[in-house]
């Protein structure tokens, strides 16, 4: 009889686990994300990714809290080290640069290469090109093989010349200053070339050393310059832009595969709004209007007595800064003593990539 029973009840247990739906495991979330970034929340780009976390924790109901750790508090202010602490997945996403990470990752060194992309008739048009074409699939590729995954395209902007000892416009003039510049062996070469003294300063430690003279200018874009107030004690700025600064937003692969798709869609989403926003207050003012009628028509314009976000060049100007804009023929001057270093790191990158960037450049509309 137990023998019957037990038969029964085994039968209706099979029947009924055949019936019952399967409920898939809810997925398991950290209580706390974090994103690396090498900037303040005052800068441009700190504008947007602060929008960026912001809205993924909005749209994702909070199940991703990404908390931002500001001015490289991951890497203890040494941002070279932040790629090898990404791989490691001590930070979760990053907001980085190709210049942190160009010493281990050379590929990145094709947007630091001295009036490449910026010789082009309209140096924004061609950056996206690039970033947006068969070299921008080329890096994320090459980024994807160290199992980090790169979400969106962001940007500090073209990197200008300032000094505190005289006007730049001739290379001669550039002659023996000591300009600070960040640990990258590209940046030395370019440097060393124009007859500078390239030195090599942290950037927690540069900001003192401009003030006290102990370096003469350094080199970074509008989008830097202006939140650090350098215009305080730099009264000389040439608009060289000598090179790119592309930034990407990037999330390790080991925390992508943990979100379930509709999770993906959003933080993808997310971050190419961030990216956009990105870019388009770091060129505000500076480019052919693109960006304040897209900040404009997504109600994100600062407001308009924020002159040093929508003119930034007018707004050094006020502050007594002697802008030095260079002309083409006067950019060549100095493009020309570089070319050697180009030709020296065209092979380290990848002649197929720089190729593909080329003609990623070529098709573009200008």
């Amino acid at each position: 009889m137990k023998k019957i029973l037990f038969a029964m009840l085994f039968v209706a247990f099979l029947a009924s686990s055949l019936t019952c739906p399967v409920f898939a495991a809810e997925p398991r979330y950290k209580g706390e994300y974090k994103l690396s970034v090498n900037i303040s929340e005052v800068t441009p780009m700190g504008k947007a990714v602060a929008r960026f976390a912001r809205q993924v924790r909005e749209k994702t109901d909070g199940r991703v809290n990404i908390k931002v750790y500001w001015n490289g508090q991951l890497f203890s202010g040494k941002a070279t080290n932040e790629l090898l602490l990404m791989k490691n997945n001590v930070g979760d996403f990053s907001l980085s640069s190709f210049i942190n990470w160009a010493p281990q990752f050379t590929e990145g060194n094709l947007f630091l290469l001295p009036w490449f992309i910026s010789s082009m008739p309209d140096k924004y048009k061609a950056l996206d090109a690039v970033t947006s074409g068969k070299a921008g699939e080329m890096i994320a590729e090459k980024v994807a093989n160290m199992n980090l995954r790169i979400l969106a395209w962001g940007e500090q902007g073209t990197r200008e010349l300032t000094n505190n000892i005289r006007p730049v416009r001739t290379p001669a003039e550039l002659n023996g200053l000591k300009i600070r510049v960040v640990g990258s062996p590209l940046f030395i070469d370019i440097f060393n070339a124009l007859g500078a003294n390239p030195m090599n300063i942290s950037w927690a430690e540069a900001i003192t050393a401009l003030q006290q003279n102990t370096v003469d200018g350094q080199e970074n874009p509008y989008a830097v310059y202006l939140p650090n107030k350098i215009y305080e004690f730099q009264k000389y700025l040439t608009e060289w832009s000598y090179n790119m600064d592309p930034l990407i937003y990037v999330v390790h692969q080991k925390v992508w595969d943990s979100f379930p798709e509709d999770v993906r869609t959003i933080v993808s989403e997310c971050a190419r709004e961030a990216g956009i926003y990105n870019r388009c207050l770091s060129r505000l003012g500076l480019d052919d209007g693109s960006s304040a009628k897209w900040l404009k028509a997504n109600g994100l314009y600062p407001p308009e007595d924020d002159i040093a976000a929508t003119n930034p060049r007018a707004f050094v100007e006020s502050k007594g800064v002697q802008v030095t804009l260079l002309t083409q023929e006067e950019i060549r001057a100095f493009a020309d003593i570089v070319a050697p270093v180009r030709e020296k790191w065209i092979p380290k990158i990848g002649r197929d990539l720089v190729k593909a960037a080329e003609e990623d450049m070529d098709n573009a509309a200008y």
